[in-house]
């Protein structure tokens, strides 16, 4: 039984939010994570408790913290300042620095669109071992495609085929997004898989992408217990 994630929605107001997430839920997604920028970022959270309240019983929700920026240092600070406060920090690639710099960085978990305003895929066999060690996955958004046209979209395609070559050779942590902004960017989970088969992914590696993004929501709950990778604090109550 395959549960369905998707941990790139476009955060906006309350209301926005409540019906993004009964549309998904009707589309028959599980989970889905707001994405929100480091601007808005707080804000979101005071009313995260509300739309908690609203959307209980219909669907499973946190908050994506979506860095963008070209400053690899302004990238670092924001994750240091959010990252206790986040189930999922992503950063937006396609700058190779920022690319490089995101899957060498152990306190971030996704590399967003590694291809963004790329001619080539934003990868190579050097990043690719970067993203196995540092488990940092690699977020494929299928908006990208949906909002592109003629030669644009062909590019898009193509990136995404040279990323799948790297995927079956390294086997990184690799997640498949929607990244709707709004309802109608919003497609049935059937709708959803049969778009990236048809890209060259098999069932299998689609299942796998949404036990992946389970995988780093489950990670995180645990990551202020970690003390290295693989090592966790326990608590001394019996």
């Amino acid at each position: 039984f395959t549960m369905f994630f998707d941990l790139n929605i476009k955060g906006s107001s309350l209301e926005n939010n409540i019906k993004l997430a009964k549309e998904a839920s009707f589309y028959g997604w599980n989970h889905i994570n707001f994405s929100y920028n480091t601007n808005n970022f707080p804000d979101a959270l005071d009313f995260k408790e509300e739309l908690n309240n609203s959307l209980e019983d219909i669907i499973d929700f946190d908050y994506t913290l979506e860095i963008k920026s070209s400053n690899i240092n302004d990238i670092r600070k924001s994750v240091n300042k959010f990252r206790s406060k986040s189930s999922c920090i992503s950063v937006v690639g396609g700058d190779l620095k920022v690319n490089r710099s995101t899957l060498e960085n152990i306190k971030i978990d996704v590399l967003s669109r590694p291809y963004f305003r790329r001619y080539d895929c934003g990868l190579n066999h050097v990043l690719a071992k970067e993203a196995v060690k540092n488990n940092v996955a690699i977020e494929l958004c299928f908006k990208d495609v949906l909002k592109s046209y003629l030669s644009h979209r062909s590019k898009v395609l193509s990136n995404f085929k040279d990323i799948y070559v790297l995927y079956r050779k390294f086997g990184f942590p690799l997640i498949l997004s929607s990244r709707a902004e709004s309802i109608f960017d919003i497609r049935t989970t059937n709708d959803f898989i049969a778009f990236f088969r048809q890209t060259g992914l098999t069932d299998a590696e689609i299942n796998k992408s949404f036990k992946t993004a389970s995988n780093i929501l489950k990670y995180n709950q645990n990551r202020k217990d970690l003390i290295l990778k693989g090592v966790r604090r326990v608590s001394d109550e019996a």
